[in-house]
Formats: structure tokens, sequence, C-alpha cells
């Protein structure tokens, strides 16, 4: 190896620069240096262990999802959601304090596929600081919307179709079992099992429900553009969208409203459906354009309800609207 000195000799003079003086060291600083590194040895360690101590739990996004991750887990672990009821997932934006539970998260459960579109920023910060994170939508065979603003982009709904549900359920219990420390895998997998078979019992209800609808009254028309699995799974059309998007932040024009109510009029459309959680003017200003008559039936698609709403778990919020569809299009 070449010393630096011979480096700097060969150098022009010019060019050479000073080795840089030797501090010395006092014999007392150095005769305390060893003291003090056992001093703060025990110290160090127990922080970083403490550091590691801290990541705990299981954090969820949606509502929704969270529901089904608390049926998985049981009591094998700690489950935070962080939308509460009646949330719109795609204006939702975290807390400080939510933002570094997100961090310190043994695992991370969310929908993905632009859902949780002021979330997700927090979510790709919690997995840099080492937090797995699940994508459960990424991981049930997406499909694309099919209509609108965003036709072509992957939709995020899958919820409205309980098969895919049932796939999330094991995504969500593979996750929990070889992620989250202390859980019993096998009382996680027994868990997913059961609610496993619950949703499968819902997916049959709702095949019975929906083969009471005339061929030509399978159709919907929705706030926007969010039952689009559930209409591959049972055999609707979606005819339109009162916001011609797969988000809630988008806007309709005046046109577009037009355009619907047009629709709605020829293919003689009984009912258009509209979130619970979110106004229904403009969906009962497009039913009066429509000039027919149009109800406009509440559902929940997005978010679940309170204990006394109607809907305050997937189970029943999923019951809840295939109740509704049904009734409504029956005639």
């Amino acid at each position: 190896m070449v010393s630096a000195a011979a480096v700097r000799a060969r150098l022009p003079f010019a060019e050479r620069i000073p080795p840089r003086p030797r501090r010395r060291r006092s014999r007392r600083a150095a005769a305390a240096l060893p003291a003090l590194l056992l001093l703060l040895a025990p110290a160090a360690l127990s922080g970083c262990g403490a550091f590691a101590a801290e990541r705990s739990g299981i954090v969820v996004t949606t509502d929704i999802l969270g529901d089904v991750v608390r049926n998985v887990v049981g009591d094998q672990a700690d489950v935070t959601v962080l939308m509460g009821p009646e949330t719109d997932p795609h204006s939702f934006s975290v807390s400080a304090r939510q933002a570094a539970r997100l961090q310190d998260a043994e695992l991370v459960v969310y929908n993905g596929l632009g859902l949780e579109e002021g979330v997700l920023r927090n979510v790709e910060t919690a997995e840099e600081a080492g937090a797995p994170a699940l994508a459960v939508a990424e991981g049930v065979d997406p499909v694309d919307f099919s209509a609108g603003d965003t036709a072509g982009e992957p939709d995020p709904h899958f919820w409205t179709d309980p098969v895919r549900v049932g796939r999330a359920v094991g995504l969500v219990a593979d996750a929990v079992a070889g992620e989250v420390d202390g859980a019993d895998a096998a009382a996680v997998r027994a868990n997913a099992g059961d609610y496993r078979e619950r949703v499968a019992r819902l997916h049959e209800y709702a095949e019975e429900r929906f083969a009471e609808i005339p061929p030509d009254r399978r159709k919907l028309v929705t706030d926007h553009h969010v039952f689009g699995y559930l209409a591959r799974r049972y055999g609707f059309e979606v005819v339109g969208a009162v916001i011609p998007s797969g988000t809630t932040l988008a806007s309709p024009s005046s046109s577009d409203l037009t355009s619907l109510a047009d629709t709605v009029r020829a293919a003689g459309i009984p009912a258009v459906f509209a979130d619970s959680a979110q106004p229904d003017r403009l969906a009962r200003v497009m039913a009066e354009e429509a000039g027919v008559d149009v109800a406009v039936v509440p559902l929940h698609s997005e978010s679940l309800t309170a204990e006394g709403g109607g809907a305050p778990t997937y189970l029943r919020m999923a019951r809840s609207n295939t109740d509704a569809v049904a009734g409504a299009l029956t005639g």
C-alpha cells in the first residue's frame, strides 16, 4: 500500500497538501476514554433494543379492510384502523400521530391501486422506514375501469365482489402469519378459514337475490364508478355514473349530466345508486333532468357506518347493498 506521504511526494510542489498536524490527546482524556465507552455501551445497546421494540401492531388504512383484518387477526395482535366510519378514502389524509403510527407498525395493510390518494405517501414513507406493507387490491386479480375519465386504469374497489374479498382474506392471513411477532399462525389461519366461509355464504346470497332481477333491468347507474367488480361478478351492465370517474374528487360537467340523463331516459333506468356518506344532490339533479320517475337509492359503497347505521361490518354492508340493489331493480 502506498503511503499518503509518498503520494504527496509525487505531486508538483504547488499541488502538495501539507499533512494535517496531529492533535495530542491529554493523558487524562486518554485514560477517561475507555471508562466512558464502558458507560455508553449499555445505553447504546438498550437504546437499539428499545427502538426495535417500538415496532408493533398492525395498521390498516380503510375501515372496510380494517374489519376484514380484525376478523382474521382475532386476539393475536393489536389492529389500528386509520379511517373512521363514513369516511371518503379518496380525500382522507392522516394526522401527524397517525403517520408516526404507520412507521412504527409491524405490518401496514392498505387497499392500494390509488384508492387512498392522500395516504399513499405516508405508506411509502413507512415502507422506507422498514415497515412491511400489503397492498391488498394488487393481489386479488384487479380489473381496469371500463368507462369514464379513469377508463383503462386499475379499479381499486374490489370489495364489491365477495369472491375477491375471499382472496384478500388469504393474503391478509399470510402477511400476518409471516410478519407479526407473537401472532399464532395456526390461530390466524383458522380465523381466516372461518371468515372466508362467511364471505362465501354472502356470495351465495348475492347470487340468489340478483337472480330475481329481470335481465332487461340489470343496469347500474351510480354516483361514481365504484361497482365495476360487482357488475362483472353478477352480470350487470354499468350504464354510467353521475361523476364519470373512479374517484369522488372529480366533478361532472353540465354536459356529462345531460348525457347521462338522456341515457337513463332511453334505457328506462328505474334507480340511481348514490353513496350514503356523500351528498346525493348531483344524482337528484340528474334524475330530475331525465324527466322520468327515477329513484335515488343510498348504498354504502366505500366506507362502513357506525354501529347504528346499518353497515358497521363488511358482511352487513355487502348484504345491505345487495338487498337495496335487488329491491330497486326487481320491479
